[in-house]
């Protein structure tokens, strides 16, 4: 008999139950096996119910959905691989990796990096030249044919998309990088499925428990009355959030397009499909799932159907499933959110710490290349430092650059703070980086614009929107010089932020806009594509010249790799304070640690600057040094300086 005096006296009868359910399949099984998991459950079981409970737990039937999905996950964990077993044991004893000063994220298509599965195999000797020690794999489960906004509108998620291989290249891939130390992490898209999915094929049927899947409605009176508080995701390419089904003969919710149907999750049925999906993604080797999508999980009229309260309990259960069958794998929240709604991904109040491992800090990225744009940190600085506190358990994951458009989430009030109006600033950075400003050195491309709100966002290369594009035509060596030290610059701040940084393909490389999607009729019409390069291997081969611009970043990016890696400062449980440097130029901000603070300064300027000492000194660095560098530096003079964009991380 287990301890479960821990457990809510409901939570403690939904135990028994549910404990049960996993008799028989667990039934196999080495008896040492059965009570680990057993351990597991009980260790979890109030994080699951208490997810669950607000959503679906007024209903009759709760107990015997509890058992339900209680036995899928002793089914999923009885088929689990011996060595993914193993990993568990290892990852329970060290619920930290992924926190790690070693953690470097590389981020690509499958197809525009290697073609094929197999092809990222043949090409595992780059990846570990970096130091990577986790790849996501991008539009990898198979998506419906024609249109798929970009491998998001998934038809199967239990197959390989078929030009990639099947599901035994997706597990070999997983075995061969996990020997080599690298974390697989694959898109589990939660808020629709493709309209091509079995589960739509048999609504359209007529199959009424399928119909339940989605949010459907025969007329247009529900969604019209929705429609008053929504936003729309993709109004050139998509307006509207609903879309009349002719076979059908109902309108379906699509918040993103026509041929994504939004899925309904107040329906149980559909907790325990992802699930299931989950379970035989972990099985095969992945190790990371980044949740798709997840903020516009719930509906709720009135609202903007947004980050409802609903959407992190889900998140709080499904995570607690992991945590039960598959405890090596962690959750990350794709939620681009402002920060008041980010931080409850990541979990507050009864769900605090529950609800993903990681998140984007899109905010942090935002404000990088409003800074840079701007050559002024004090938006940056006053909106960062207001940013929520987070669990020490959790880690953001950093970046640059990413697959998406980049939308300008600059709070008006953080704008007003610092004296500037929060639309006038959106619409400078939009001209800038579009190359709408005078004197802007970016080649970006404005996208998803709405006439009726004034949203605009854009889209483009890191290397393009930093000025290596423009100083490359231009032949020009000092654009050049200043746009690889922009990149560098945003680096070594995501590299040092806390979390895990992740590397977009190409950016190592200074690879530009990819005009060739104009081309191509299916992807003509959407210009995200311009930074959704094919690799260009010939490019990739010039790393090892060192005078080429693809040798000097990768070189640098390199070493910024290992500097991190002999940091413990980093480690993403460091809480990082944001500082006012007294220089509207420099970003700074320190992380605290029992080896000493590290202060980590960043200049965001194009000219050199300078810093009193007295900084360091109020923090005990008294003899700084440079990790990045490892040198001393001369602070005699009472004056700390740094190149034009110069980034330093001093202990």
């Amino acid at each position: 008999m287990q301890n479960v005096r821990h457990l809510d006296p409901e939570a403690r009868n939904l135990f028994l139950e549910a404990r049960a359910a996993c008799e028989r399949p667990l039934s196999a099984l080495p008896e040492a096996e059965q009570t680990i998991f057993l351990l597991r459950l009980e260790r979890w079981f109030q994080n699951l119910v208490d997810g669950l409970r607000p959503v679906y737990g007024d209903r009759p039937e709760f107990g015997s959905f509890v058992s339900t999905l209680v036995r899928d996950m002793a089914e999923g964990f009885a088929a689990r691989p011996d060595a993914l077993r193993e990993l568990d044991l290892e990852r329970d004893l060290t619920p930290d990796w992924f926190q790690r000063e070693s953690m470097l994220g590389y981020v690509f298509y499958v197809d525009r990096f290697a073609g094929t599965l197999e092809g990222v195999e043949e090409h595992l000797d780059y990846l570990t030249e970096l130091d990577v020690t986790y790849v996501h794999l991008m539009s990898v489960l198979h998506a419906r044919d024609g249109e798929n906004d970009g491998g998001y509108a998934v038809q199967d998620y239990r197959e390989v998309q078929p030009e990639l291989g099947d599901r035994d290249d997706l597990q070999h891939v997983c075995t061969v990088l996990r020997e080599q130390g690298i974390s697989v992490c694959v898109d589990v898209v939660l808020n629709h499925s493709s309209d091509q999915h079995e589960w739509a094929r048999r609504a359209r049927a007529g199959e009424t428990r399928y119909l339940d899947y989605f949010h459907t409605f025969e007329d247009r009176t529900a969604p019209d009355a929705f429609e008053e508080s929504l936003n729309e995701v993709f109004p050139d390419l998509a307006p509207g959030n609903f879309t009349f089904v002719p076979d059908l003969g109902r309108w379906v919710w699509t918040t993103f397009h026509p041929y994504q149907w939004d899925l309904n999750w107040s329906n149980e049925n559909v907790f325990l499909e992802i699930n299931r999906i989950m379970l035989d993604l972990a099985n095969l080797g992945v190790e990371v799932f980044r949740l798709d999508a997840v903020a516009f999980m719930w509906k709720r009229l009135g609202s903007n159907c947004q980050n409802q309260p609903e959407v992190h309990d889900l998140l709080q259960a499904l995570r607690a499933c992991s945590k039960i069958a598959t405890p090596s794998v962690a959750h990350k929240a794709e939620a681009i959110v402002g920060p008041d709604d980010l931080v409850h991904y990541l979990g507050t109040g009864r769900r605090y710490g529950k609800v993903s491992n990681i998140a984007y800090h899109n905010s942090l990225m935002v404000h990088y290349w409003s800074s840079l744009a701007s050559r002024d940190v004090r938006l940056m600085t006053h909106a960062l430092r207001e940013f929520p506190r987070t669990p020490a358990s959790i880690a953001w994951a950093t970046y640059i650059r990413c697959h998406d458009d980049i939308g300008w989430a600059i709070d008006d009030d953080d704008a007003a703070a610092v004296g500037l109006s929060g639309d006038a600033h959106r619409t400078f950075l939009t001209d800038y980086y579009a190359g709408h400003f005078e004197g802007s050195h970016a080649r970006g491309a404005v996208f998803a614009e709405n006439p009726r709100t004034g949203d605009r966002r854009v889209s483009g290369s890191a290397a393009s929107l930093a000025g290596l594009e423009l100083a490359l035509e231009e032949d020009d060596d000092l654009l050049t010089a200043l746009s690889i030290e922009r990149l560098l610059l945003g680096h070594a701040l995501m590299f040092s932020f806390g979390g895990v940084p992740l590397v977009y393909m190409g950016d190592e490389l200074g690879m530009t806009n990819a005009y060739e999607y104009t081309r191509d009729p299916e992807i003509a019409d959407d210009n995200r594509y311009l930074h959704r390069p094919r690799m260009d291997w010939a490019r990739a081969e010039r790393r090892r010249l060192e005078e080429t611009v693809e040798g000097r970043l990768f070189r640098s990016l390199h070493g910024l790799v290992r500097a991190r890696r002999r940091t413990p400062h980093l480690h993403a449980a460091t809480s990082t304070d944001v500082l006012d440097s007294g220089n509207s130029r420099v970003f700074a901000f320190v992380r605290p640690h029992p080896l000493g603070n590290l202060v980590a300064l960043f200049n965001f300027a194009d000219r050199p600057q300078t810093l009193s000492t007295e900084l360091l000194a109020r923090r005990g660095l008294e003899q700084p040094y440079d990790q990045i560098t490892q040198r001393y530096l001369d602070v005699q003079s009472g004056q700390i300086s740094l190149s034009p964009y110069g980034r330093l991380w001093l202990i």
